[in-house]
């Protein structure tokens, strides 16, 4: 056996046995990663909730200027975590997490109302495939990102927000840029991690349909609720509570 074939069999156990641990102890980590169209002053009623609970809850204010991006300001949260992580994703964030899951410190990934792609599949080809009912997306004058209306928000993001909540959504969005939307997914991590989805039965951003469709497709378990597209918003204690058991579950 050749010294660079067990450097090689070294590195890959010792990989395993990280990735290992991150699964087998107790996760009170919990990183989540905000959708395109939205920032991430939404999750400050799951964020509480989960703090009462002894979490310790990190929201990545990802800048949305392309998915590598995203993806590189996720792993930096995760390394700043003091051991094992569940990683959540709301829509486009699905995306992100489905990368930077392969992190060794990440136990479980959440899936709520997301996108949850295969390798060299999307953003825009997964919507594609199952138009939702609503989303008026608009251009910037420089055609380079993408927002939703302000007018339309409320309806196809949030219609079961008050209003005054659904505006402030609306008004604090981040703009996604196109290439975010069209960057293929690498390796999946919901191939070798447990993975939980959350469906948002009222979705107009995202098909129901397809929600449906991938969380099967992944083997995540799935649990429905009939919500909008900001389900994290309107119905947070039922968002924690899945957060909560996909924490408790990793960590047996």
């Amino acid at each position: 056996m050749n010294r660079r074939y067990i450097s090689t069999f070294a590195l890959a156990f010792a990989t395993s046995v990280i990735a290992y641990a991150a699964q087998a102890a107790e996760v009170k980590n919990i990183v989540i990663v905000h959708g395109a169209l939205a920032d991430g002053s939404g999750w400050r009623k799951v964020t509480d909730i989960l703090g009462k609970r002894g979490f310790n809850v990190t929201i990545v204010q990802q800048p949305i200027t392309s998915l590598a991006d995203d993806i590189a300001a996720t792993n930096r949260v995760l390394d700043l975590q003091d051991g094992p992580t569940l990683l959540v994703g709301h829509s486009y964030g699905g995306m992100v997490i489905t990368e930077a899951g392969n992190s060794p410190s990440v136990a479980g990934l959440v899936y709520v109302a997301a996108f949850q792609p295969d390798k060299g599949e999307s953003l825009i080809g997964l919507a594609s495939s199952k138009p939702a009912g609503g989303m008026n997306i608009r251009e910037t004058k420089d055609g380079k990102y993408l927002y939703i209306d302000p007018a339309a928000f409320p309806n196809d993001f949030a219609a079961d927000l008050p209003k005054d909540e659904a505006a402030f959504l609306a008004r604090s969005q981040v703009f996604a840029s196109k290439e975010a939307f069209t960057a293929k997914i690498g390796d999946p991590a919901w191939k070798t991690k447990k993975s939980w989805s959350i469906v948002a039965t009222e979705d107009r951003s995202i098909n129901p349909d397809l929600e449906r469709d991938m969380a099967k497709r992944a083997g995540s378990a799935i649990t429905e609720i009939k919500a909008s597209h900001a389900v994290f918003a309107s119905q947070a204690q039922q968002v924690a509570d899945v957060i909560e058991k996909a924490a408790s579950e990793v960590s047996k």
